[in-house]
């Protein structure tokens, strides 16, 4: 609800709309607020920025205001600009032109640590922190506390650590090791970096792209907390539920050009798409008209070696068939695809494709058999961020383009095709892969796999960053796949998705088995659907 920090997140707000002899109250309290707030200077402006990479006009005019106190939406489709603009305001680039002003004062930071040092900070997408260290140490990496004998002060470090999270209400052992904690997790470390350096402006970049319900309640929560403080947080995200609850202003961008900036109250999600995308979009999901035949895959008791895994999981994916994976986090979802896949080690069951027993000892077994597999975390195991967009086509089909020496013509038309049937955003084909968007670069790893025709499609939250026009065109290729007879295992935290484009959901629930939603006898009523999902979810915990 409104513009000025005054919304639904608001608690008087909270404690009074429900109050009939209150509302006249309320009302004018908010339009005396947003008076007040109407002359107060913009804690961030950024006018006209420009920014051009090669072959690419990124940014055009690009602008954002930001009032201390609020939350920011910054919306748009991969490749319109979010990104970039956030970019150039945390120094990791630099504009080509425009101005950028903090409380009235131009600013221009030079790097990241210079942003940091200036009360800018940001959480980015995708995760990079050092997996072999613990956490307090990723905390407070390049500004270790001393001893008056220039030694690090470990305890100091943990007791710093420790109060940030109790102030954040982290429930997290500043001592693990980071790599050991599940991504959601890691997230939320990451956030309580950014608020270590007592930043007055943050910028969370899809911070609940690996979040539970629950995680969202909580960051939430910290949010609130910090606007309350007078922070100024601008809020990155796809999920349009999450922006009409949370924020107090949204600015759309298209094409690196800013479009429109409205307050959130009376704001709707066909408006927001409208501008996102310039057009109608009347339906979220393609129509379905795959149909499920004979069993593809028969799964039997199957379970990983090393902990943590899965348990005595049994399934069976038909050809032209959607298996949603739901579960909450740490129900093992991934592991249980990554164990199917051969990139962690089974540990009992067995795998039946077609009426025959096959073994995926290996990843590269895995693809012999006619296995893909598109990973949760792009960044660490999906790109080859300092090679092009061409090699990141190609390198799972490699065997195909010929041997000693390879076909180049192939290699261009099969890089070509990905371009073009997946409508990646990118100025040429020998474009390194890290320069583009995250859902462009999730485009690439789907077109890589595709190219190796495969028979199983394993997909980890594959529209995880992704805008809502994008999700409708992977929507369409996981669909069309499936029309092709190929069977889909897709495991997502949208619950809307699952019910979407799903045929059945196969529910985990602490690495076992806790039940199948069948298409046809709980699809139809959503609620009622999504209560004996989340149900099944905590069957186990």
């Amino acid at each position: 609800m409104g513009s000025g920090g005054f919304g639904r997140r608001n608690p008087f707000w909270k404690a009074t709309v429900n109050s009939k002899s209150n509302r006249k109250a309320v009302i004018l309290y908010m339009s005396e607020k947003q008076e007040l707030r109407s002359g107060e200077p913009f804690l961030l402006e950024m006018m006209d920025i420009e920014k051009s990479f090669p072959g690419v006009k990124a940014l055009n005019h690009a602008k954002l205001q930001l009032r201390a106190g609020t939350v920011h939406a910054l919306m748009g489709e991969n490749g319109a600009g979010k990104s970039t603009l956030m970019k150039c305001l945390f120094g990791i680039y630099s504009k080509d032109l425009g101005t950028i002003k903090m409380n009235g004062e131009s600013v221009s930071f030079t790097s990241p640590r210079d942003a940091l040092d200036n009360g800018v900070a940001m959480v980015h997408q995708e995760l990079n922190q050092v997996l072999r260290r613990n956490v307090m140490e990723n905390v407070w990496l390049g500004r270790f506390p001393t001893t008056k004998l220039g030694m690090v002060d470990t305890k100091k470090m943990y007791n710093d650590t420790k109060a940030v999270f109790d102030r954040l209400e982290i429930d997290v052992d500043p001592r693990q090791i980071i790599g050991t904690l599940s991504v959601s997790k890691r997230q939320m470390v990451e956030i309580a970096k950014a608020v270590s350096y007592n930043a007055k402006i943050l910028v969370l970049d899809e911070p609940t792209s690996s979040l539970t319900e629950d995680e969202v309640d909580h960051l939430f929560r910290i949010m609130n907390r910090l606007t309350a403080e007078g922070v100024g947080i601008i809020y990155i995200s796809h999920k349009m539920d999450e922006i009409l609850r949370i924020s107090d202003d949204v600015t759309i961008m298209r094409d690196g050009q800013w479009i429109a900036t409205k307050p959130a109250e009376g704001l709707t999600k066909e408006e927001i798409i409208r501008l996102m995308v310039g057009r109608e979009m009347t339906n979220q999901f393609p129509p379905k008209n795959n149909q499920v035949g004979d069993v593809l895959l028969d799964v039997e008791n199957f379970s990983g070696m090393y902990e943590p895994t899965c348990h005595d999981v049994t399934f069976q994916l038909h050809k032209g068939e959607v298996l949603g994976v739901a579960g909450l986090v740490g129900s093992r979802r991934t592991e249980l695809l990554n164990s199917l896949f051969g990139f962690f080690t089974k540990g009992g069951g067995s795998v039946t494709m077609n009426g025959k027993e096959i073994h995926n000892s290996t990843t590269d077994e895995a693809r012999s058999n006619g296995f893909a597999l598109i990973t949760e975390e792009r960044r660490a195991t999906g790109i080859f961020g300092e090679n092009t967009i061409l090699f990141n086509s190609i390198i799972a089909n490699v065997d195909a383009y010929g041997k000693p020496l390879l076909s180049n013509k192939k290699m261009d038309k099969d890089t070509d095709w990905v371009i073009d049937s997946i409508k990646v955003k990118t100025p040429s084909k020998k474009t390194l892969i890290k320069s583009l968007s995250g859902g462009n670069q999730q485009k690439v790893i789907i077109g890589r796999w595709l190219l190796t025709n495969p028979d199983v499609l394993l997909l980890d939250e594959p529209t995880r960053g992704i805008d809502v026009g994008a999700k409708y065109e992977i929507y369409q290729l996981i669909l069309n796949l499936a029309e092709q007879g190929k069977g889909v295992m897709m495991v997502s935290s949208e619950m809307p998705e699952l019910l979407g484009i799903c045929d059945r959901i196969l529910v985990m629930s602490n690495g076992r088995l806790a039940g199948i939603v069948e298409r046809g006898k709980d699809f139809g009523n959503i609620p009622g659907e999504q209560e004996t999902i989340m149900a099944l979810a905590a069957k186990y915990v």
